[in-house]
């Protein structure tokens, strides 16, 4: 799993974040925020926000007009499958469920359909250990 996240994370330009927040005291806006400092792109989903980070916020995943690599996933693990379900739909090549998070269906779902899974590990820590 190691060589799959470094590829991910090396090969990966686009992060749609959903459940990112604007407090900048909140898990999701430092990730992001790093994240975002080390060349990503970072396209905040977040249906009661108008922009983040300086990236305009879309209500939903569908809104995306662009390729997404990374679905980056800040909700509840019960809550997870849905974005999921939009993730596949919108085409993107990886669904990350951060630290604490994790759905074997949504998982499950997610790699039938060919997409990459990281679940229960936070994309930032990742980075830092593995590319910096």
């Amino acid at each position: 799993m190691d060589s799959d996240m470094l590829k991910i994370l090396n090969e990966s330009k686009t992060i749609a974040v959903v459940g990112l927040s604007d407090v900048e005291t909140r898990p999701s806006f430092k990730v992001s925020q790093y994240m975002q400092k080390h060349g990503y792109r970072i396209i905040p989903v977040n249906p009661r926000l108008d922009q983040v980070l300086g990236e305009k916020a879309v209500a939903s995943l569908d809104e995306i007009q662009e390729q997404v690599d990374i679905v980056n996933i800040f909700r509840k693990s019960e809550d997870v499958l849905p974005f999921v379900e939009k993730a596949i739909a919108i085409g993107a090549k990886t669904v990350w469920l951060q630290m604490g998070i994790s759905n074997q269906e949504a998982e499950e779902l997610a790699r039938n359909a060919g997409l990459q899974v990281v679940s229960d590990k936070c994309i930032k820590i990742e980075h830092q250990c593995r590319i910096n």
